[in-house]
């Protein structure tokens, strides 16, 4: 019995704690910090804890103010939508942000970010705004 039971367990342990990324249902799934319907496939966020939990937002600024309840150092991923490629999330420490009110986010905020150098570019040919990395970013919604 306890041949089938040990291997049963350790499957059990190591496939529970996949450490990625949960797709977002849009139009269903709703944010975890303002608990609005996720919608905006420009804006939305994700973080994944260092267990493998996922918790969706509507946009970044709701994953940043979310940060100020928890303990960073227990977050896995931090993720965002790529502005240029809706739906993609990417590397939310390693992308570019833009305020700008010429781009409005989910929740008045006007910050959006992009994945590539080029992207936040190409958006500041078109719209006025203040360029932030992660540091930041960060910085920025700090209590």
């Amino acid at each position: 019995m306890t041949k089938y039971f040990l291997p049963a367990i350790l499957l059990l342990v190591f496939t529970s704690c996949n450490i990625k990324p949960q797709p977002i249902d849009y139009g269903s799934d709703a944010c975890h910090f303002c608990s609005m319907t996720i919608v905006d496939r420009q804006h939305a966020a994700q973080i994944v804890t260092d267990k493998g939990k996922a918790f969706k937002f509507d946009a970044t600024e709701c994953m940043m103010n979310h940060l100020n309840d928890i303990d960073p150092s227990e977050i896995a991923l931090f993720l965002t939508n790529d502005y240029s490629n809706p739906g993609k999330l990417i590397d939310a420490t390693k992308a570019f942000y833009l305020i700008s009110e010429g781009i409005p986010s989910p929740m008045g905020e006007y910050l959006t970010a992009f994945g590539t150098k080029e992207g936040i570019e190409e958006a500041l040919l078109i719209h006025d705004g203040d360029q932030l990395n992660w540091e930041q970013l960060k910085l920025r919604f700090e209590n």
